[in-house]
């Protein structure tokens, strides 16, 4: 939605207008997805003041990788902008087949411990999420990147 690994950065009139049509389609949301995870939060504000001209915001959800470690910060952007819904994985699974070296999915170890310490419950508990990341780091057989579990998995070793 801001930037693609073929064409470059992408016209936020060109969002707005693939969203129209999927929603015209009968799309019940519209999640935009930062796959690379090269956005930056004025990009997103950029990005989401044209379609919100448009288009209503409980229709957006935000989709962000963690790349460049921004993932957090185009949240943050993107919430102080209206949007509620946000995709994440646990321990920050994923990545971009087509998209050489892009990190995955945001955390959602990591959007849970930013949104509940900003005041924002989720009614996640933290605990229960920290195992289910601990039995998929196990389960993969390989480290999981969320910042939030690899701090309280350090923790807990000690």
């Amino acid at each position: 939605m801001i930037d693609c690994p073929y064409e470059g950065k992408i016209d936020p009139n060109k969002v707005l207008n693939v969203s129209k049509i999927l929603l015209d389609l009968g799309a019940y949301e519209i999640s935009l997805g930062e796959t690379i995870g090269t956005g930056v939060p004025a990009e997103v504000e950029v990005l989401l003041e044209c379609l919100l001209k448009e288009i209503p915001v409980n229709k957006l959800a935000g989709h962000f990788h963690d790349t460049y470690g921004m993932a957090i910060a185009n949240v943050e952007k993107a919430f102080s902008m209206g949007l509620r819904s946000f995709d994440s994985s646990s321990g920050g699974l994923g990545g971009c087949p087509y998209a050489k070296g892009a990190a995955g999915n945001l955390a959602t170890d990591d959007l849970v411990y930013f949104l509940e310490k900003s005041g924002i419950p989720t009614g996640i508990d933290p605990d229960l999420l920290w195992e289910a990341s601990a039995f998929m780091e196990k389960a993969l057989s390989r480290e999981l990147q969320s910042r939030t579990y690899l701090a309280n998995k350090k923790k807990r070793e000690s």
